[in-house]
């Protein structure tokens, strides 16, 4: 989850992204023109900013340096249906990271661009204009606060990150694997070096391959200069694969290779070559499951799971629930540019009933939704809402109390978006599938 800030002076365009980027759970926040979105820069925080070039007041390219100056890690999309070959050089020159032509082709275009662009907050180009320099980890984040549910995983974390073991984290998304890796690279002797992230879930086949092993000029429609790849800018340091068990085969036996002999080319290339990485890897999926289903890697899954390491969810671990939602209200604030709030004991006690099926991204967002509805005071019990599941009916039994497969799925994947009212993210984690593989289903089911 993202949070974008839309300046543009056309309503329908401001609701199309909004609508658009709502699906993947990004918080929008639009600007009728050029002067509503500068005094919101000014008053809170945001990961993309998503502006049109010509708008009445400030124009496009002065939000754009605007950003630039005062914050330099948020990625700015331009946009116009008033573009030229100048438009785009300049843009471009100023830093922006991408430039559209208006209309829009769809919603799936910009949902995997602005994906990208949150994936690359923090990541400036640093290199040949072009790369992307892996933000500093400036020490341990602390992972608990005293459960004791969560020493054997701080011990474990502890012990292998003073090796160079490849790690599997474990665990229901929201669980803080990311914050468990950056911990491993904290701790370790390549505390100096780049934390590279990519999440395999977020980008298509070709453009996660493209960031991965980066690519040559001309290696492919729109590939108008070299581009160096991530695994080649994290050298020496940690990389951290998010979601993994959302690579497809093709690049599930490319990776494998970097893992054993710790070379590759870029994507259109010929050159070879080799980098120096600890890896770690997170996923929520069932890896052995899908070993068996076909779907990922035996040989991969081994050099994986070298040293494996679960997390528990947050509600196994309520010891920490209250000392993790203060230092989330920390960071609400500063995103909101606010005092920190306080939670009333009302507050704290409706935070501890409650069963976090999201776990700490979840309570984040629930903080967020609090503090704003708050505006300036304690948190009160009614300012929380918890987003609990709903009763499910009970499958009907068929002849025999057999059903088809087929049926049972699609009754399952029905269940599953009637419990998170129709979130397509949610569904799939209850399912402990992929979206893009939920939509797959949805499609072959013709379930809108």
């Amino acid at each position: 989850m993202a949070r974008i800030l839309v300046a543009d002076d056309e309503p329908g365009l401001r609701e199309f992204v909004a609508d658009a980027l709502a699906l993947d759970e990004h918080v929008v926040v639009p600007a009728a023109d050029g002067k509503a979105a500068a005094k919101l820069l000014d008053e809170r925080g945001f990961d993309v900013v998503i502006t049109d070039l010509k708008m009445p007041g400030l124009d496009g390219m002065a939000i754009l340096r605007k950003v630039r100056a005062e914050q330099p890690e948020v990625e700015v999309i331009v946009m116009t249906a008033h573009g030229t070959v100048d438009n785009a050089v300049e843009a471009m020159k100023l830093g922006a990271f991408e430039y559209l032509q208006k209309p829009l082709s769809g919603p799936d275009e910009l949902r995997l661009l602005v994906s990208r662009a949150a994936e690359h907050r923090g990541l400036r180009d640093r290199v040949d204009g072009a790369a992307r320099h892996a933000e500093p980890v400036g020490g341990a984040i602390p992972l608990t606060y005293g459960d004791p549910t969560m020493k054997p995983v701080v011990d474990a974390i502890d012990k292998v990150a003073r090796t160079n073991a490849t790690v599997l984290l474990l665990g229901e998304s929201g669980t803080g694997k990311e914050v468990a890796a950056r911990n491993l690279h904290a701790l370790g002797a390549r505390a100096t070096k780049p934390f590279m992230a990519i999440n395999c879930a977020a980008l298509s086949e070709q453009l996660l391959e493209s960031e991965l092993f980066g690519h040559e000029k001309g290696a492919f429609t729109g590939a108008t200069e070299r581009k160096r790849g991530r695994l080649e800018l994290a050298d020496g340091g940690t990389f951290f694969l998010d979601e993994v068990g959302e690579l497809k085969p093709e690049l599930q036996a490319k990776l494998l290779r970097v893992l054993q002999e710790r070379r590759f080319e870029r994507v259109g290339g010929s050159r070879t070559l080799e980098v120096d990485l600890r890896w770690v890897a997170a996923t929520n999926r069932d890896l052995r499951a899908m070993i068996d289903a076909g779907t990922f890697r035996e040989d991969l899954y081994h050099r994986l799971a070298v040293f494996p390491i679960k997390l528990p969810p947050l509600r196994e671990r309520k010891t920490d629930l209250l000392p993790i939602a203060k230092s989330l209200l920390g960071r609400v604030a500063a995103d909101l540019k606010t005092s920190v709030p306080k939670l009333t004991p009302a507050a704290e006690q409706r935070l501890l009933a409650g069963t976090w099926r999201g776990n700490v991204r979840e309570l984040a967002n629930a903080l967020e939704r609090a503090a704003i509805l708050a505006d300036g005071a304690a948190i009160d019990a009614s300012h929380i809402w918890l987003d609990e599941p709903t009763t499910r009916p009970a499958p009907a039994a068929g002849q025999g109390g057999v059903r088809p497969l087929v049926e049972l799925e699609r009754e399952a994947i029905l269940n599953a978006l009637a419990s998170v009212d129709g979130n397509r993210r949610k569904a799939a984690e209850l399912l402990g599938i992929g979206e893009r593989t939920l939509y797959d289903k949805l499609k072959k089911y013709g379930v809108d």
